[in-house]
């Protein structure tokens, strides 16, 4: 499998997923255009499909993480028909050439302890690649790492993400444009939730700063309920009907 790096030269004429509709690639393009100044990295597969990493120096991640001197991957997907032919392996070492290139301490993501999460990596892939949990925020989401440079000090969450909680009653959510089914799901769940009476705030992050300080481990999508953090997943209208126990 041949992989193509994503820049700013050539974001106007590449596609990024299969997966994404037109008004959803437009999206995200342009969150990696606003991103690749900050020392975003984007590489596909050649050929159309669910298959692709995102990684961006820690000190620019849309997350509330201290690891200065760390790579940090926002996302590493590989789904569907692109799934089972060594592709995530590829992806992963071409981040770790690039780490170790950039003279970097390690590479650090997301995972859920002890399983798969929905929009998180796979932890049990990331085992098997030599990362170790680094640290864990009280909803069950890890941060793990890789470390490249043996004595550097772990990477770990901020305490807003090692403890996610606020004050709010209802549901509350925090989102980036980072992954573009934002774009098209969260003003659904707004207008049912509006339909149906029931209390939504939406908060629209749009800075690095602001992102850095949520108070969850995930920014993409952080949804909480009457206070405590529900969910990392992306919801559908009727996935979040069903959530607020209005619809089977």
């Amino acid at each position: 499998m041949n992989y193509i790096r994503i820049t700013k030269e050539n974001i106007d004429k590449e596609h990024i997923c299969c997966a994404m509709s037109g008004k959803q690639s437009v999206e995200k393009k342009e969150w990696l255009r606003q991103r690749f100044d900050d020392g975003l990295v984007f590489y596909r597969s050649e050929e159309r499909g669910k298959c692709f990493i995102e990684y961006i120096p820690a000190e620019n991640a849309w997350v509330p993480i201290e690891a200065d001197g760390y790579l940090y991957i926002d996302c590493l997907w590989v789904s569907g028909s692109m799934k089972g032919h060594g592709y995530s392996n590829d992806l992963l070492e071409a981040c770790i050439r690039d780490a170790k290139a950039q003279g970097k301490k390690g590479i650090c993501i997301l995972c859920a302890e002890g399983r798969k999460r929905e929009f998180l990596a796979d932890p049990k892939f990331l085992a098997y690649k030599g990362f170790r949990v680094a640290d864990i925020s009280d909803c069950g989401i890890n941060l793990m790492y890789l470390s490249i440079e043996p004595t550097a000090q772990m990477p770990k969450f901020r305490e807003c993400a090692k403890h996610p909680a606020i004050e709010d009653n209802g549901f509350v959510l925090y989102y980036t444009d980072q992954c573009p089914y934002t774009y098209y799901w969260v003003p659904r769940v707004q207008e049912v939730a509006k339909e149906h009476g029931i209390p939504f705030k939406a908060i629209h992050i749009t800075d690095k700063e602001s992102a850095q300080n949520v108070p969850a481990p995930v920014t993409t999508y952080a949804l909480f309920r009457d206070g405590q953090f529900l969910t990392q997943s992306i919801q559908s209208d009727k996935k979040f009907l069903a959530l607020a126990g209005l619809q089977n």
